[in-house]
């Protein structure tokens, strides 16, 4: 907060080179890339449009997997942009499925499917899709389709290899593991995606990809950035590696597994049910049958001052959402959880007491 307080300079000044190229260069750190990232003044779901309007025209088949709540998002917007959005249906309680992938690949012998998008992280349902485990279904399919992912809350909480799992779009977003106010997004393209960018048909010019290249290389932008916000980014970018990627992730996989572990001894279920897929960006919580899950975050918040996720459309009012990423250490873990606990009693919602105390002992 204290970078983005800086007074505003002249984005089209000599002194702005050296914040636009910082911030673009230090992206590609996060990213784990060579190839060039964009950064928007939008939310994520403005980068979602500019992944699919910058590599696909009218009418073009994608292929979509039904991880949650976003990935479903992801398909209408598609289906707005003229885009034929197919969708592998999921239960909501894991990530994509690589091997139902290939299949659906190994069908489209004329190549006639031209992109396959995946939520990394999905927000909505705490379920985590293996990536890499995707890039080679589509390889074991011999099919050409572009690999598009959404990480908008996977980024800098998880590790995440553009490059090396073969990813030709990657989509992403400031205010998750970033730790930045929402208002800036991002797309990681492959030299493969930029290819296809230039026979591309679906209309564009805010998003275009090719209007960007030519400003970024000296560290400016075609239209106003978000000046602010950038200087906020490369803060955190150097927060980020101050730490330590590895231990970022690592620290939350902890967090992760603490929160399931209180979860599981109040005797409740998490909503992700594939083992090895949970998220350690957030947990969500299955409430017992009978019980408001909107009504028991409404209690706690009133009474301990504590905000819980809600369920998204097919999960509304059955899920609560224990958010653990980002600046965020073992302390405020365990006292989110106490409220939690603390709220559960005050609710009359059925529960195992010790719940916080099974978390402290795994994270000692």
């Amino acid at each position: 907060m204290s970078a983005i307080s800086q007074q505003t300079i002249d984005h089209r000044g000599p002194d702005f080179a050296a914040v636009g190229l910082k911030a673009l260069n230090g992206l590609k750190t996060i990213f784990k890339t060579e190839e060039h990232v964009f950064i928007y003044p939008a939310s994520g779901t403005g980068a979602w449009e500019a992944a699919l309007v910058n590599t696909l025209s009218p009418g073009d088949r994608v292929l979509m997997f039904e991880t949650g709540h976003f990935a479903t998002l992801w398909k209408k917007l598609a289906e707005k942009l003229g885009i034929k959005a197919e969708f592998i249906e999921g239960d909501w309680q894991g990530g994509a499925d690589p091997d139902q992938i290939e299949a659906y690949l190994a069908k489209d012998t004329s190549h006639e499917i031209k992109a396959v998008c995946v939520v990394h992280n999905e927000t909505s349902t705490g379920s985590v899709s293996p990536i890499a485990a995707v890039r080679k279904a589509i390889d074991s399919a011999k099919h050409p389709a572009l690999f598009m992912v959404d990480t908008i809350s996977g980024l800098a909480s998880l590790d995440y290899q553009h490059d090396a799992w073969g990813v030709d779009v990657t989509v992403s977003g400031s205010q998750k593991g970033l730790m930045l106010p929402p208002g800036l997004s991002f797309n990681a393209a492959s030299a493969k995606a930029l290819n296809a960018n230039k026979t591309a048909k679906l209309q564009r010019s805010y998003w275009d990809w090719a209007e960007m290249l030519g400003p970024n290389q000296t560290g400016y932008f075609p239209y106003t950035p978000a000046t602010n916000l950038l200087y906020g980014l490369n803060e955190a970018i150097d927060m980020l590696h101050e730490e330590g990627l590895d231990n970022v992730f690592a620290r939350h996989a902890r967090h992760g597994a603490a929160a399931r572990a209180a979860v599981r001894h109040w005797g409740l279920e998490v909503l992700c049910a594939t083992q090895g897929q949970e998220s350690g960006v957030l947990t969500a919580v299955k409430m017992p049958d009978g019980h408001s899950a909107d009504a028991f975050r409404a209690s706690t918040l009133e009474h301990f001052d504590i905000s819980l996720g809600n369920g998204l459309s097919k999960v509304a009012d059955k899920v609560f959402r224990i958010g653990h990423l980002g600046d965020f250490n073992d302390l405020m873990l365990v006292a989110t959880l106490a409220g939690v606990e603390m709220g559960l009693k005050k609710a009359d919602v059925p529960h195992e007491e010790g719940g916080v105390q099974a978390a402290m002992q795994m994270l000692a």
